[in-house]
């Protein structure tokens, strides 16, 4: 229990300063440099597929594994159980899913061979290079 005026609230700083002062002191010891983060980076973007689907060419992009693909309605029609997956196009009028692109929804085939969307915050890559839907 720490008291405001009394010797124990001095003696929890004294500790927590060698603390601080011993973790320093084996870090210059041993050679150990700080190095800032680097600042985040874009993802890398899908990539075009070298063929067509659904009317459009497609990309290959990675995804969460088990992604659900859903219908107009937002019913789950499959999924896409493998971490990479083609898609045909985006849509950015979808419902809101947040991230960097917060309405944007790709449209795929799900693994039982049903067509839908997949939501953009399922997928790794970024996927301004698929077309937009013309639907």
């Amino acid at each position: 229990m720490a008291v405001r005026n009394g010797g124990t609230m001095k003696k929890s700083r004294k500790i927590a300063t060698i603390v601080v002062s011993g973790v320093a002191a084996v870090a210059a010891a041993s050679g150990a440099v700080a190095v800032p983060a680097a600042p985040a980076s874009a993802a890398a973007a899908c990539w075009k597929a070298g063929f067509n689907r659904l009317g459009y060419p497609a990309y290959y992009c990675h995804n969460l594994a088990n992604t659900p693909v859903y219908d107009s309605n937002y019913a789950v029609v499959g999924y896409l159980y493998t971490r990479t997956n083609w898609f045909a196009c985006r849509s950015d009028k979808g419902g809101y899913v947040g991230g960097p692109h917060p309405h944007r929804w790709e449209l795929t085939t799900a693994d039982n061979g049903r067509s839908g969307w997949v939501k953009d915050t399922s997928i790794y890559n970024e996927t301004n290079p698929l077309q937009v839907c013309r639907t």
